[in-house]
């Protein structure tokens, strides 16, 4: 028998309703992280020239688990914040050609942290895919 004909006549896979993967997904977002001493990073999309854009931010983490201004001990606020100065810009016209900059760049890595490496490469699809439809992107 054919390998390829085994595989057509194998069953199919009924995938989850939508709406039940959104509120895994949903759960999953609302769950306590540990912060990357290596910095924070900011994604964006340079439309214009095609490009999806990293900031990369350095942090201070204080006792309670909260990201800090490394300069003056402050907690960083997610909304309304003065801006800050990016340590390094990193841009990519794919989510895999900047993920690469982001984990195999020259040392060290601006990634100290498995989930943090996780997280923004599913973030860097989501902003591909944003860039390439047209669609807004708003970081998780």
């Amino acid at each position: 028998m054919d390998k390829r004909s085994s595989i057509t006549s194998s069953p199919t896979y009924a995938a989850p309703p939508l709406q039940e993967l959104r509120e895994l997904d949903e759960r999953l977002s609302q769950r306590p992280i540990d912060l990357d001493p290596a910095g924070y990073v900011l994604i964006s999309l340079d439309r214009e020239r095609g490009e999806l854009m990293a900031e990369l931010y350095s942090n201070g983490i204080n006792a309670r688990g909260l990201a800090t201004d490394p300069e003056t001990g402050e907690v960083l606020s997610c909304r309304g914040a003065a801006p800050r100065r990016p340590l390094t810009v990193f841009r990519g016209r794919t989510a895999k050609q900047l993920g690469i900059q982001l984990t195999e760049g020259p040392s060290p890595a601006p990634i100290s942290r498995l989930d943090h490496a996780l997280y923004l490469g599913r973030e860097l699809q989501k902003a591909e895919a944003a860039l390439r439809s047209g669609d807004s992107y708003i970081q998780d």
